[in-house]
């Protein structure tokens, strides 16, 4: 296992380098600057020009992705261009809200697909059978930024049960109960944009275990349906439902960006949204860093899960 978690982040290391030089080039490649919002009232190209070598812009762009990664060794991400902070800081303040968000979020997709798709499984042609794939298409179909703007209207314009926007009714801390009004909406827009392939995976997986012999053999021998169905069925569809899941967490973690904006949720999303518009070039190689290094952590574990659920995997000579 040592040995296999070794070679992994061995591989993941060009993998995280390549993203960030991807990202960097790109952003410096796109129309505009950041000196061109920053000096809008600069009279002469000698004032931009100082502008430029302030912030360190003047610099070939290789040259500045080497100076960034000599920071990001320090553990030095730089300063935003805009708010004089540092981007770790701006970081650390984001961060725990995105957790927040993200994390709920899942656990909302999870609570309601996994259940619907054993259940559509189950009782395939049924109530619940269509009501699965009511939501697998919805899902599908349904831009989150759509479905966040409808929630809005619905629960905090017309029914008036929630809070449009923001952490908190006030300030930037509140009691418990503040914080869950406000998270609901967010969590369950970002949740229900994610159930339709959570969904269709575990009716999928579901459906072709039940048809096993080995489940038809169990039900032969007078096991109880439901025992039949999560002992035998779901516990074997579970692999490909943990896949299902774990790599939906990028994209969870990428369509939190505009469920922060839309509702104004202070994570990192929102954060850099403002960079990108911005153009705040070490904030968005901040951010960056961080989702990059989520992502991996999630694909590692999602491999050390397949060793923890099918006793199939081994690791060793890996």
């Amino acid at each position: 296992m040592a040995h296999y978690i070794r070679r992994r982040l061995i591989t993941a290391v060009p993998v995280f380098f390549g993203i960030t030089l991807v990202v960097f080039f790109f952003m410096n490649l796109a129309p505009g600057s950041v000196t061109d919002l920053m000096g809008e009232g600069a009279s002469s190209a000698e004032e931009q020009a100082a502008l430029e070598a302030a912030l360190g812009l003047d610099k070939p762009l290789l040259a500045r992705y080497v100076l960034w990664l000599a920071g990001l060794f320090r553990g030095d991400l730089g300063e935003s261009y805009h708010l004089g902070q540092s981007v770790s800081h701006l970081i650390g303040q984001r961060i725990g809200p995105s957790l927040l968000l993200t994390g709920t979020g899942v656990a909302v997709a999870v609570a309601v697909a996994i259940p619907l798709g054993i259940l559509s499984a189950w009782k395939p042609r049924s109530h619940w059978d269509r009501l699965s794939n009511l939501f697998t298409v919805a899902g599908s179909a349904i831009p989150g930024f759509f479905l966040a703007l409808v929630s809005i209207y619905l629960f905090a314009v017309k029914l008036r049960w929630l809070p449009a926007s923001g952490m908190y009714a006030s300030g930037s801390s509140g009691p418990l109960t503040d914080l869950l009004r406000h998270l609901l909406l967010p969590a369950g827009v970002v949740g229900l944009s994610n159930v339709g392939g959570i969904l269709k995976q575990t009716r999928s997986a579901c459906l072709e275990v039940l048809g096993e012999d080995y489940v038809t053999t169990a039900r032969a021998k007078g096991l109880k349906e439901a025992a039949v169905v999560l002992r035998h069925g779901f516990r074997t569809a579970l692999i490909p439902v943990l896949t299902t899941v774990l790599t939906h967490i990028p994209h969870i973690i990428g369509g939190s960006v505009v469920v922060e904006r839309v509702f104004g949720w202070p994570g990192m999303g929102s954060l850099m949204f403002s960079a990108i518009s911005g153009r705040d070039y070490n904030v968005i190689m901040g951010v960056t860093v961080v989702i990059a290094l989520a992502v991996l952590c999630t694909n590692l574990l999602l491999d050390l899960v397949y060793g923890m659920v099918d006793p199939r995997v081994r690791y060793e000579g890996v």
